[in-house]
């Protein structure tokens, strides 16, 4: 079990640690000289059965709040201390504020300095902690009267007595979830190397596991571990866990970095959360400047209210967060947001979307997706969220949202499981593809009533006739169903309904039979209309007719007018554009011997049939797009 402690600076909170567990976390030269705490302390307590007590000990001065939010963070109890003789305080205030935004529920509070303040005194301070937490979920926590500084005080013993037994009755956290651990201190050890502490928030980590750093994305090997200060072969959610890492510098890791199950590691910069703004705080507007505090993390972001254009005082709203530079989160995760100077709590909230929407944000479909987000956040039902989801969940975003992996989830029988391309797999409901299925099914019936002679469209073609907004992943696995099921064939690059061919008079097959091999022949050069018509003595208006017929039929390309491509050979170009870390105008003429025009009018019919996308002057293959798919 971890306890954090809060409350004012100076009422106790160092001291009443060392009396409950005999460690001084005041380590820093600057912390004994000043008399308080800066940076967060921990200390470690054996239990009888053999479990460990920690202690994260916080600073309660105002200008350490954001050390504060980052100590409480994961904490299983929280420990209110207050001092007799000061009565509740500012920061008494705001650390139970702090305490109730983070989602903590269990409590327990010290009023300390006992020996300071007569009896009339305490019972009144007593009064004003019940009245304090009385609307809290804090409301009847025991108080225990404590003298810390005084050696073997009764309220100090009866202050852990209380502790050991709610560390025997707390339930165990989920261990099924992939590993994270919120870093909140970083350092080196001569001849170990990088080691990273923090409290386990999911799952569970072993010696010689392989995690990953989120943000930043670099990988490390697990060389040794120590939970809740004790060498372990293993550590869990809920222990505090020091991690030696190799693989990773120091220099990488910072407070508020996380280290994760590699399938966990994807960020974001933008963050769909419901906030609720605290009474005294000023209206949300949108773009307004925030300090944000997730994990261990502290970030700067802006706000952009999604339910109204201004989120008032006191109110609870959806809101996306903009930050500055890419973040880890899950839905779930607790936040609190200060103010532009960091002077003053705000509110705080709940992370619903970790991958918010950078437009239509305030559609009524992505509002619906946040509704459904919400609801998993609270009932755990995975089954429900893939329901929701108008799109389907690949497998990848499904674990990065549930932190397991799919597999793993109890998902309905009645949830359907498309393959994608590169092995991931689409969730969806069926609900969501029936409507989707009778659109495509019907354009495709409009394009021939339209061009009898043409084979079909292309996937992406008939992607943008269907649904041009639909993700690549939900249309690849649509079309990959409907051909399983016979619903339409394929031919060539061109998709079409089982009815329908373009057929080729002997005449024209014979003369294609010729005309197709020279194009092969021609490899990444091939010869053009005229060339065509004068080699064979041909007319070229015959000769051009019938390629664009080939073309319809998925036996040729026509890349730009007059210049047709054998697929064979257009194939081996796509697999070169896919080789290229950078695939621009000067890079894949290089590596196909073309002409600076011949390169860019190739790339630019890649991205006409959706196999690449233009990004200024790159040409990037679609994720989860094949050359044949495209």
């Amino acid at each position: 079990m971890i306890v954090g402690t809060a409350g004012h600076i100076d009422h106790g909170k160092t001291t009443l640690t060392r009396a409950l567990t005999g460690v001084d976390t005041d380590r820093l030269k600057e912390e004994k000289a000043r008399g308080i705490s800066i940076e967060l302390g921990y200390a470690y307590l054996p239990l009888d059965d053999g479990t460990t007590l920690g202690v994260i000990d916080v600073p309660g001065h105002e200008k350490f709040i954001r050390t504060m939010a980052s100590g409480v963070t994961g904490i299983d109890v929280a420990l209110l201390v207050i001092a007799a003789d000061d009565g509740i305080m500012p920061q008494t205030r705001e650390h139970l504020a702090i305490l109730q935004i983070l989602g903590v529920k269990r409590g327990v509070v010290a009023l300390t300095k006992t020996d300071r303040a007569d009896a009339d005194r305490i019972a009144q301070v007593e009064s004003d902690i019940a009245a304090l937490l009385a609307d809290t979920p804090f409301a009847g926590s025991p108080v225990f009267r404590t003298a810390a500084t005084n050696p073997g005080d009764p309220g100090v013993a009866a202050l852990l007595a209380h502790l050991r037994g709610l560390a025997r009755a707390l339930p165990a956290r989920d261990a099924s979830r992939l590993f994270r651990l919120g870093v909140d201190r970083v350092f080196t050890l001569t001849g170990q190397g990088t080691v990273v502490t923090g409290t386990a928030l999911a799952g569970s980590v072993a010696v010689g596991d392989v995690l990953a750093l989120a943000p930043g994305g670099g990988q490390a090997r697990v060389r040794a571990i120590h939970a809740q200060s004790r060498a372990a072969q293993s550590g869990h959610a809920g222990q505090r866990l020091a991690l030696n890492l190799a693989g990773i510098a120091k220099d990488d890791v910072e407070r508020g970095s996380w280290v994760v199950d590699p399938a966990m590691a994807a960020c974001s910069e933008r963050v769909d959360a419901d906030l609720t703004l605290l009474a005294d705080a000023q209206p949300l507007k949108a773009w307004t400047p925030l300090h944000v505090h997730i994990g261990a993390a502290h970030r700067t972001a802006h706000a952009v209210p999604l339910d109204a254009d201004v989120l008032e005082p006191g109110r609870r709203g959806r809101v996306q967060l903009v930050f500055d530079a890419p973040l880890h989160a899950v839905p779930g995760d607790r936040f609190v947001v200060r103010n532009a100077a960091a002077t003053h709590t705000l509110g705080g909230g709940v992370v619903l979307d970790p991958f918010g929407a950078a437009r239509k944000r305030r559609s009524a479909a992505r509002l619906a997706w946040l509704d459904a987000l919400a609801h998993y956040v609270d009932d755990g039902d995975a089954g429900a969220l893939v329901a929701a989801s108008p799109a389907g969940l690949a497998a990848s975003d499904l674990t990065r949202l549930t932190q397991a992996r799919a597999d793993a989830l109890a998902l309905p029988d009645t949830i359907l499981r498309l393959p994608l391309a590169g092995g991931d797999t689409l969730f969806i409901a069926p609900a969501a593809l029936a409507p989707l299925e009778a659109r495509a099914l019907a354009s495709l019936a409009d394009f021939h009533a339209r061009q009898p002679d043409d084979a079909g469209p292309e996937t992406y073609r008939l992607k943008r006739m269907v649904a041009p907004d639909l993700p690549d992943t939900l249309w690849s696995g649509l079309v990959a169903r409907m051909l399983g099921a016979g619903a339409i064939r394929k031919t060539g690059h061109s998709l079409h309904l089982p009815a329908h061919t373009v057929a080729l008079s002997p005449a024209e097959e014979a003369l294609a039979a010729r005309l197709l091999p020279a194009l092969e022949a021609g490899r990444y050069d091939p010869p053009w209309v005229r060339d065509l018509a004068r080699d064979f003595g041909l007319p070229e208006l015959d000769v051009r007719a019938l390629l664009r017929k080939l073309a319809r039929a998925g036996q040729a390309n026509q890349v730009v007018p007059d210049l047709f491509y054998h697929p064979a050979r257009l194939a081996e170009l796509a697999h070169i554009v896919a080789g290229l870390a950078d695939a621009q105008a000067a890079s894949f003429r290089d590596a196909t011997g073309l002409g600076r025009k011949r390169a860019i009018q190739i790339l630019e019919f890649f991205d006409r049939v959706g196999y690449t996308r233009r990004v200024r002057n790159s040409h990037l293959v679609r994720p989860n797009v094949s050359w044949q798919s495209a």
